[in-house]
């Protein structure tokens, strides 16, 4: 019985209430006789009930992180207006947009309907429902302030979500746009400077030395392009695999970032506001600071600050104040330390690092949006240098011929 509700799916059906009016709605169930008897139950009589198709652009799709913090926020409203669990579940499920969505929220409703706390079924699902999600969950079941810690967990997603995507950004844009220059010089070299190639054979003569140097270049392409792309392309594949499997290539790529001119300040500061985030996070739940700083350093996304943050996770287990530690580990700027001290003394430290965070993820967005103003310009002076370099290096001759006619 357990197999098929982890297999439940969404039904549509049309009925007859009671008065002997139609009805009609969506129930999830392991399959349509379980869903006739469930409207029996409730005095609907059923007329069809067919399962629901999913569409072609959501069956497939997978779910991201975006749609555990849509999860968050539409769990945390219903909470608030008094929507008992399983039925807000069911509301959910049934206007999910991905099939994915719609079997992981119908498996989670299975659970609790069958005696299962809501954090430990969501612990069912590690890959969507990481351990700093179920502790914030188990937090808020055991104080009773689930959909308010939902609520945070909403923010805090959608938070550190947008800070990834700006991170994203900086990276992929540069990257694009230098694949993009590369697969043009490619075509250049190896479909049309051929031709040139023809036109100078039948004008005799000696080439200027830097169109000798492009056609040889070109020569060199056409011979061997498709060991030059093979070579580029695993070689990306290969520093991705060895990213994944090696723990040892992975932590050596976080450390170099790290240290790279304006693509490390990005790094160093996206790392610092997902510290302040998730533990003003954890804070505001109650959850234990030794617990918390557990949770915080799984989510740091880079070694050297994960590192760190377990370093002071000893500390202030032997008693040692946070902010002392984070000053002894010479990594964290001195405002968030500072920031840290006043939180501790004051109680409110939630609050502060909520400050932090928002400052810092405000200067990771304007170091990005600096860093694409900067690079475009940039960018298009090398393309234009290179692919210039090569239509001048073709017209050299052409313009030696004309000055020797003339």
């Amino acid at each position: 019985m357990a197999e098929a509700k982890a297999k439940s799916e969404v039904f549509e059906w049309e009925g007859k209430d009671q008065r002997g009016q139609k009805v009609k709605g969506q129930t999830q169930g392991p399959n349509a006789e379980w869903v006739k008897a469930q409207l029996r139950r409730k005095g609907t009589v059923p007329i069809k009930v067919r399962k629901k198709r999913a569409s072609r652009q959501s069956k497939g799709k997978k779910i991201d992180t975006s749609d555990i913090a849509v999860f968050s926020r539409q769990l945390s409203t219903m909470l608030s207006s008094g929507v008992p669990l399983v039925q807000a579940f069911e509301i959910i499920s049934q206007g999910a947009d991905k099939q994915q969505m719609r079997e992981l929220v119908a498996a989670i409703k299975n659970d609790i309907e069958s005696g299962t706390n809501l954090n430990q079924a969501l612990a069912k699902h590690p890959k969507y429902f990481d351990d700093l999600f179920c502790n914030l969950v188990a937090a808020g079941e055991q104080s009773g302030t689930l959909e308010t810690l939902l609520d945070k967990i909403a923010t805090y997603k959608e938070k550190t979500e947008a800070l990834k995507s700006k991170v994203r950004k900086a990276t992929y844009y540069p990257a694009a746009i230098l694949i993009v220059g590369f697969i043009v010089t490619a075509i250049l070299l190896i479909f049309v400077i051929p031709e040139f190639e023809n036109l100078f054979d039948t004008m005799g003569g000696d080439l200027p030395a830097f169109t000798r140097m492009v056609v040889e270049l070109s020569e060199f392409f056409q011979a061997y392009w498709y060991l030059i792309f093979g070579a580029i392309i695993g070689a990306g594949i290969a520093a991705f695999k060895a990213h994944q499997r090696s723990k040892r290539f992975a932590d050596f790529v976080d450390r170099l970032t790290l240290k790279l001119p304006v693509f490390g300040d990005i790094a160093n500061k996206a790392a610092v506001a997902r510290f302040a985030r998730t533990l003003s996070t954890m804070s505001a739940a109650g959850v234990p600071l030794v617990e918390a700083l557990d949770s915080v350093a799984a989510t740091s996304g880079n070694v050297v600050y994960k590192d760190a943050i377990l370093r002071m996770r000893d500390d202030t287990m032997t008693g040692t104040q946070l902010n002392v530690s984070m000053e002894s580990q010479q990594l964290f700027p001195n405002m968030v330390t500072q920031m840290t001290a006043i939180g501790e003394e004051s109680g409110s430290m939630d609050g502060m690092l909520a400050k932090v965070a928002d400052f810092y993820e405000a200067e990771v967005d304007n170091l990005v949006d600096g860093l694409t103003s900067l690079m475009e310009p940039m960018i298009i002076a090398v393309l234009g240098v290179v692919v210039g370099g090569l239509v001048i290096a073709m017209y050299l001759p052409i313009f030696q011929m004309g000055q020797a006619i003339g």
